[in-house]
C-alpha cells in the first residue's frame, strides 16, 4: 500500500491512498483524516486502508483522481520525532579521514544518532530556501522508516515488527554551520533546516524482496542539475539495519507512533574497498556533496565540488523493475530565502 498527504488549509493535510503505479489516488478521509491519525490506530485502520488500496489498484475505487505529487505535502507534514542515524559507517569514516582524524572502533558497534527537527517537513516538490550560500547547503539522500508505538528496551528483532512505512528523505544540511555547533558539544540545531520527505510512503509488504533483513534493497538515484550524481545501493555497506537503529533509540525510552528514523547518508565503498568513484567514471557516485568533497580532499588535497547554489536542482528516487519510481521523486530547487 502507498500513502500520501494532500496539501490543505490545515497543518496536517488530508490522507490519500495512491495506486501502485502512482497514477491514481483516492481520499481516505472516511477511514483516517491524516496519516498520523492512521498511525495512532494502525491495527484498526490498516485493514480498511488496504481494502481501499486494493480497489484502487483494480481501478474499482469510487472518486479516484489523478495523482499529482505537486499537490502533496510531506506524507507526515510534521512528526512527533525525527531521529537520524549514521548506518553507513563508510560515510562517517570518510568524513573523519578527510580531516585527518581516526575513527573510534566503537563507531562500528554503536550507532551514531541525533535528534532532528520534526515540526516541519518540506513537501517533495517544495523549494529549498537558502538565506546565505556561504552556509554550505548540501543534500543528503537517505532511507527513512516510520514506526508505530515502540516500547522501551525492545530487541532488534522486536523493533522490526514496529515498522509501519518506508520512504526517502533529503536531509538538508548546512555544512558551513556544523563545525561551530559540534564544537559546543550539544549537536545540530541551526545547521539542520527542514528536510523533504518523498511524496509517497510505502508499507513493507508492498516492497516484496526489496525489504528484507531490516534494510531497503535497491539503487538510490540522485541527479544534480539533471546529471547523474549518485547511484548507491541501499542494501550494501549498511552497518546498522533499521532494527538496530530503532532498538538503539528505544534503549531508554518509548517511541510514539509516527516516529521517523533515518538511515543517514547512503554510502558505498568502491569495488576495491576504497572511496567511491563518480558515476561518470563508472562508480556509484555519492548521496551528498560533502562525500565527494571528502574524496577530493583525500585524493587531491582539496575539495573542488561546490555546495548547492540558488538555482541548483536535486532529484532523489528509487525505481522498481518496471522503471517506475517506488516512492515518487523528491525534486527540489534551491531558492533565495
Amino acid at each position: 500500500m502507498k500513502l500520501a498527504t494532500l496539501k490543505t488549509s490545515g497543518r496536517d493535510g488530508r490522507l490519500i491512498v495512491v495506486s501502485r503505479d502512482l497514477k491514481l489516488a483516492v481520499t481516505a478521509s472516511e477511514i483516517a483524516p491524516t496519516l498520523q491519525s492512521a498511525l495512532d490506530d494502525w491495527e484498526h485502520k490498516l485493514p480498511k486502508l488496504t481494502q481501499l488500496s486494493t480497489a484502487l489498484n483494480l481501478r474499482r475505487a469510487a472518486d479516484a483522481f489523478a495523482f499529482d505529487p505537486k499537490r502533496c505535502a510531506s506524507p507526515l507534514p510534521r512528526a512527533y520525532q525525527f531521529a537520524d542515524g549514521s548506518a553507513y559507517v563508510n560515510h562517517v569514516e570518510l568524513v573523519r579521514k578527510a580531516r585527518g582524524a581516526e575513527m573510534p572502533e566503537s563507531f562500528w558497534t554503536d550507532p551514531l544518532m541525533y535528534q532532528g527537527g520534526s515540526d516541519e517537513f518540506l513537501g517533495a516538490r517544495d523549494s529549498i530556501p537558502l538565506a546565505d550560500e556561504a552556509w554550505g547547503c548540501d543534500l543528503e539522500a537517505e532511507v527513512v522508516v516510520v514506526t508505530g508505538d515502540v516500547p522501551r528496551g525492545v530487541s532488534r528483532e522486536e523493533a522490526l515488527e514496529h515498522i509501519r512505512l518506508i520512504g526517502l528523505v533529503n536531509d538538508v544540511s548546512l555544512r558551513g554551520l556544523i563545525p561551530a555547533e559540534l564544537a559546543k558539544g550539544f549537536g545540530f540545531v541551526q545547521s539542520k533546516p527542514a528536510s523533504a520527505l518523498s511524496p509517497v510512503f510505502v508499507t513493507p509488504d508492498e516492497l516484496g524482496e526489496r525489504w528484507r533483513d531490516g534494510k531497503l534493497h535497491g539503487t538510490l538515484m540522485v541527479d544534480l542539475n539533471g546529471e547523474p550524481f549518485g547511484r548507491a545501493e541501499t542494501g550494501e555497506d549498511m552497518t546498522f539495519d533499521f532494527g538496530k537503529l530503532i532498538a538503539h533509540l528505544a534503549k531508554t525510552r518509548n517511541l510514539g507512533a509516527g516516529s521517523i528514523i533515518g538511515s543517514g547518508t547512503v554510502s558505498n565503498r568502491d569495488a576495491d574497498g576504497g572511496p567511491g568513484r563518480p558515476v561518470a567514471r563508472g562508480g556509484r557516485g555519492y548521496s551528498c556533496l560533502a562525500e565527494v568533497r571528502m574524496v577530493e580532499t583525500i585524493l587531491d588535497g582539496a575539495a573542488a565540488t561546490p555546495f548547492l547554489k540558488r538555482g541548483d536542482t536535486v532529484r532523489i528516487w528509487m525505481e522498481d523493475k518496471q522503471g517506475r519510481a517506488i516512492f515518487g521523486a523528491i525534486e527540489q530547487t534551491v531558492v533565495a530565502s
